[in-house]
Parts: structure tokens; sequence; C-alpha cells
């Protein structure tokens, strides 16, 4: 059982979320296509090398029905590295910058875990949400600096580092260790000036198989933080591992786990395929709206 925390007492439950003036309203859910320009995601590393690819996709992002093109130039899939701030800069910026040109009324989110590279971006590229990974572990100015930046945060919960975070994970009680996760990190959110919070209980991250499948079937205890929940599980290992399959070939598998999200209450679904989950979420939402 969950109780109420000192940090939700601050707050109301969110509906939308405030980019510099703009508001997106997630009243319904809505779906964050991702775009990845590094060389070594599990699923769609290099395919976005050129300019001209970076803008095509993210064209697809919206014309299919994405509301947030999530751009990334780190990879964090299970044993990875990681890269340098400069090279990680030399990759985002340029993204951005041919994003916000080519569709300057998009809402765009950077995927990051350094303060630096946020600040970088969005000095040079105008307001952006920041995806953070580490959840503030990476970084201790990160939160500060959100707050002076007056931009949205997605605060995702991550057990261990990548290069290691699958190397026999272990919770007491998964759902109540990341709750107290997000109670100590929004509070110390809304100190640093921070005015919206989604959360992200990160799936695939520090999590067995079976720690995946217990928050899917859990993922409605986080609405007791009154906040915005995104749920990532994009052909991912809980999916293709579970069913022998490549992620490739993951694309039924993820509407089907992106629907169960969607019943729990997930908020934002964070997919590579976005048309089949704007799909998935114009079949909840009717499905909701016939419920006596």
């Amino acid at each position: 059982m969950l109780i109420t925390t000192t940090a939700t007492k601050f707050l109301k439950r969110k509906n939308t979320i405030n980019l510099n003036g703009r508001l997106i309203d997630l009243s319904k859910p809505v779906v964050m296509g991702i775009l990845n320009v590094t060389p070594d995601s599990f699923f769609d590393g290099g395919k976005y090398k050129t300019e001209k690819k970076v803008i095509k996709r993210a064209e697809e992002i919206l014309e299919q029905g994405g509301t947030i093109i999530d751009i990334g130039a780190v990879s964090t899939q299970p044993g990875s590295e990681g890269v340098s701030t400069k090279d990680e800069i030399d990759r985002l910026v340029p993204a951005v910058k041919a994003v916000r040109k080519a569709f300057p009324e998009a809402f765009i989110s950077i995927d990051t875990y350094r303060s630096w590279v946020a600040m970088k971006v969005i000095e040079d590229c105008g307001p952006c949400i920041v995806n953070d990974v580490s959840g503030g572990n990476f970084d201790v100015h990160m939160f500060d600096t959100i707050g002076k930046l007056g931009v949205p945060y997605i605060l995702m919960h991550m057990l261990g580092t990548p290069i290691k975070m699958q190397d026999n994970p272990e919770y007491e009680d998964i759902i109540r260790d990341i709750s107290m996760f997000f109670t100590d990190r929004v509070k110390k959110l809304i100190k640093a000036g921070v005015k919206d919070v989604i959360i992200d209980p990160g799936f695939g991250f520090g999590k067995t198989l079976s720690h995946n499948y217990e928050l899917l079937n859990r993922l409605d205890s986080f609405k007791v933080f009154q906040l915005p929940v995104m749920v990532g599980v994009s052909r991912k290992s809980m999916i293709h591992k579970l069913l022998g399959l490549k992620p490739e070939d993951a694309l039924n598998g993820t509407s089907v786990v992106n629907t169960m999200a969607l019943m729990g209450g997930a908020d934002l679904l964070r997919v590579h395929d976005v048309r089949e989950a704007v799909e998935a979420v114009r079949i909840m939402d009717m499905l909701r709206s016939t419920s006596v």
C-alpha cells in the first residue's frame, strides 16, 4: 500500500505541460516519437546520420500523429558506455536546430543526463523538454539547471548505470522502491523551482524481465504522485526476449504492451513506431468514452 507523500501534497493532478508558454494537453494520452542520432542505439542506431534523414524522421513522427519529438545523441542501452560531452553536443545541437528550423511549432524533447548539454542545446536552439534517464543521478547540477531554464523535466528511474544496470538488479518491492525514489526527487525538483515534472518508471533500466512485468501490472500505483506518467517499452528486451524475437520483429508485442500501459494510466508513450501507438491511444480513448 502506498501512502501519500510530502512531495505529492504540493501537487494537483497535472493535465498540461508548459513549454515556453505553449501547453501540451495531457488530458488524453499523447505519443512521443524517438529520433536517435546515435550510431549504436539498439534498434535504430545509425539510421539518421544526415540532416536530411533527421528532418524526414521528424516529419514522419508528426505526420503519424506524434505530439513530441524526442531527440537523443547518447545510447543508454544495457552495456553502453556513453560518449563524451563534446560528442553528444556535436550530434545533438545540429539535429535539434534542423528539426526546429523545419518544424518551428513542434514540441521537442532532448534525451540527455548532462545539465551542461541541456543548457547548451536550449541556449542555441530554444526551449525543450529535458528527458533525463538518470533521474538526476549522473549530474548533481541537473535539477538546479532545469529550474533556471524553466523547462519541463522527465524524471526517470534507473537502478545503476547503463553499463552494469542489468547485472542482477534487486528490489525489496519494486513499486515501493521506485516510489521512494520519486518522492525524494520530486521534493528536490520542487525546491529547485521546476514547475512541470513527468515521471517515468524506467522499463528495462535496471529491471529483470519479471520486474518489468510487475511494474506494468502495477503501473497505476504511481497515480498517487498526481503527475503525468511516461512509459517507454518500444521494442525492448522485455518484449522481444520474452517472445524469442529480434527487436525489429517486436512491433506487435510493443503495441500490446503499450495498450496495457494505457490501461494502467500512462499519459505519454515513448515509441519508435508512432502510427501504431497513436492507434492504440485512439482505441483506448473510444473504449473509455463508451464505458458506463
